[in-house]
């Protein structure tokens, strides 16, 4: 029964901010709202490229959920976590065909499974050497093992060398009609398995195993000295992240259907990290919010310009100074707000704000279009047009225009926030007084 106490003492931090909303009939709103949203999106976003743009967003927020685990959880900063999602996908992938070939027969809805058993068995395979060691020794093991398992992808026949390997998702006879191979149906199928994963991912956090893992996180001497070992429940924990994570890949393959070696890349590492930390790492669901901004800027903003990675790269450094709870703590923080009578004075200070920050941005946006017009790496035409205002790249007006828009955005920029920083201040003050009856 100590042990039990010792355990809920040492993870409360991370209890609480796991939560999803409140408890009891709060929570059945939240999930039973998610649901709803996963069904209604489609059809709202019904184009080809807004399907598209909904199917990689539901794989990302298994995936950043999954790296969450690791992170957040139990405080294990991973460089390679792609090997269980690119690993799950190879798997996957090869069960269709083998199924396509008439070899077993398995439905294709049940797939993602393969790819979370592949990623559950090299989770016990490379965690039993990675997680002998935290901290930095966990983080640079984990960086060479997922070189290593790219390396591999490049080499040898099962993984298909540089080509990769492709499949076809339409096997078997329809089932009422469903054959997934209309983007609609596979949507609906990835929606399917992120809910799943998604409540089975939240259910993790309220086990033993997840109260653990916390109290691992954050006191690990603390964890040993009342009788467990710290080793084997990050062992554990990794084996269930890499299992989520081998499910987003099995759902990779499929709505792809084809797997290179991308999918095992340092690149595919570094994006779910960057998600975790732009949602949140503090909270349940701030990595999947992580998962969707990070999918808006590497699929839908990099439709319109090239220069899409530097735009998320100021966007991660903004999250990381001026947030550095990410868009989940940015969230809670301002959830005491809707209680205080400052509230309206807030969000008029904000509404205003959008004015000054419009214009940084616009001026920021035209510079580096106008800097990748001169490169003439990526783009010819010298010309571009934003919001209905011509600029020539090759021309001093345009960037004496781009310079005197940012300029004009930090002038209005300075008293508009020492504005708002007073009304955080009084509603602040205000809480204090309420809680101890004193400033």
């Amino acid at each position: 029964m100590s042990s039990r106490i010792d355990i809920e003492q040492e993870s409360g931090t991370m209890s609480r901010g796991i939560s999803v909303a409140g408890g009891g009939v709060a929570q059945w709103i939240t999930w039973g709202g998610l649901a709803l949203a996963l069904l209604v999106l489609p059809h709202v976003f019904s184009q080809g490229f807004s399907l598209s743009l909904l199917q990689q967003a539901g794989i990302m927020v298994i995936f950043a959920l999954s790296y969450n685990m690791l992170l957040g959880q139990a405080g294990m900063l991973s460089f390679g976590h792609a090997l269980y999602f690119g690993l799950g996908a190879y798997f996957t992938l090869h069960a269709i065909n083998a199924a396509s070939a008439g070899l077993f027969f398995i439905p294709l809805s049940l797939m993602p499974l393969v790819g979370g058993l592949a990623g559950a068995f090299f989770g016990l395979v490379f965690g039993y050497v990675s997680t002998r060691r935290a901290g930095t020794t966990f983080a640079m093991i984990s960086l060479g093992l997922g070189e290593l398992v790219h390396a591999a992808a490049l080499m040898f026949s099962f993984f298909g060398g540089e080509g990769g390997i492709s499949g076809d998702r339409v096997y078997g006879e329809p089932f009422f009609g469903i054959t997934f191979g209309p983007g609609i149906q596979v949507y609906y199928l990835i929606a399917a398995w992120c809910f799943v994963c998604m409540l089975a991912m939240y259910a993790f956090t309220l086990t033993p195993l997840g109260r653990l893992a916390n109290a691992v996180r954050d006191n690990p001497e603390r964890v040993e000295f009342i009788g467990f070992n710290p080793r084997k429940v990050r062992w554990m924990v990794l084996i269930a992240s890499g299992f989520f994570a081998g499910i987003a890949g099995g759902l990779m393959a499929i709505n792809q259907e084809i797997v290179t070696a991308d999918s095992t890349n340092m690149w595919r590492s570094g994006s779910v990290l960057l998600a975790t930390y732009i949602g949140g790492t503090a909270f349940f669901y701030g990595p999947g919010l992580g998962a969707v901004v990070f999918t808006l800027f590497s699929v839908a903003l990099a439709k319109a310009t090239a220069a899409w990675p530097l735009y998320l790269g100021i966007f991660f450094i903004a999250i990381v100074i001026l947030s550095p709870g990410g868009i989940a703590g940015a969230v809670a923080a301002h959830a005491p707000v809707l209680k205080s009578r400052h509230r309206s004075a807030l969000l008029a200070r904000y509404l205003l704000l959008l004015v000054p920050l419009a214009l940084l941005i616009f001026g920021l946006v035209l510079l580096v279009e106008m800097t990748y017009r001169l490169s003439g790496h990526t783009v010819s035409a010298q010309s571009l047009s934003l919001l209905g205002l011509d600029f020539v790249a090759d021309e001093l007006g345009s960037w004496a225009k781009a310079l005197g828009i940012i300029l004009l955005g930090g002038v209005l920029l300075r008293p508009l926030l020492r504005g708002a920083k007073a009304v955080w201040e009084d509603i602040h003050q205000e809480r204090a007084e309420a809680k101890g009856g004193q400033p």
